[in-house]
């Protein structure tokens, strides 16, 4: 089944020379989540706006974030992450770290339960945004995969990313596993029928002889 490519960009947006802006221009049907205030972003503002984004994909989306975008992804409702078929997670931010922006805090703590969806985390070893045993533990707590990067910083244009080819081959291999749950319909199977009342060895046993 086709996927929809939702992309879900990370505090400030990405700018043009970002690989989420340069994605959106190739992927086909890729829509780009928008924020109200991408300066002072506010979790349940963000939750709210991809949880619409999810709801009006005309496909099973398939979730392309960076950064905070991460983060928002993982504090979706669960009714709406079921709705989800994939997720590509780079550089997720820690917003719990030691002197993160006080912009940041409405996004604390950062949810660690198991993603009901495919996904993949994309760390490098030296983002000065999450530490690279910060963002196993996130993969594993989210049940992801994890790719590490050697040196990639923030895995942004500034750390000299640009078209991440590497990062479509994995947004290729993702589309491969992600799965779309078709809703079983309701058992239509009468229940059993109770055990017979009567019977010659039938016994209540509120009469039983003693």
């Amino acid at each position: 089944m086709r996927l929809q490519p939702l992309i879900v960009p990370g505090w400030n947006n990405s700018g043009p020379t970002h690989w989420q802006s340069l994605w959106e221009a190739c992927l086909p049907r890729a829509v780009r989540v928008q924020q109200r205030d991408w300066t002072s972003p506010n979790v349940h503002e963000w939750t709210c706006a991809l949880a619409a984004a999810i709801e009006a994909a005309p496909r099973p989306p398939l979730l392309i974030a960076h950064s905070l975008g991460c983060i928002t992804v993982c504090h979706l409702p669960l009714r709406i992450r079921e709705k989800v078929a994939g997720a590509l997670l780079g550089a997720p931010a820690d917003v719990e770290r030691e002197g993160a922006p006080e912009a940041l805090r409405s996004f604390c703590p950062i949810p660690m339960q198991t993603l009901p969806f495919q996904s993949v985390v994309v760390a490098s070893t030296n983002d000065p945004y999450c530490s690279l045993e910060r963002a196993r533990e996130f993969a594993q707590a989210w049940g992801s995969r994890f790719e590490q990067i050697e040196n990639g910083g923030h895995i942004n244009a500034d750390s000299g990313f640009g078209a991440w080819p590497h990062g479509l081959k994995l947004l290729a291999a993702l589309r491969r596993r992600a799965h779309w749950r078709i809703p079983i319909a309701p058992c239509r199977t009468p229940p059993l029928p109770p055990p017979h009342s009567a019977g010659p060895q039938h016994r209540s046993p509120h009469r039983a002889s003693h």
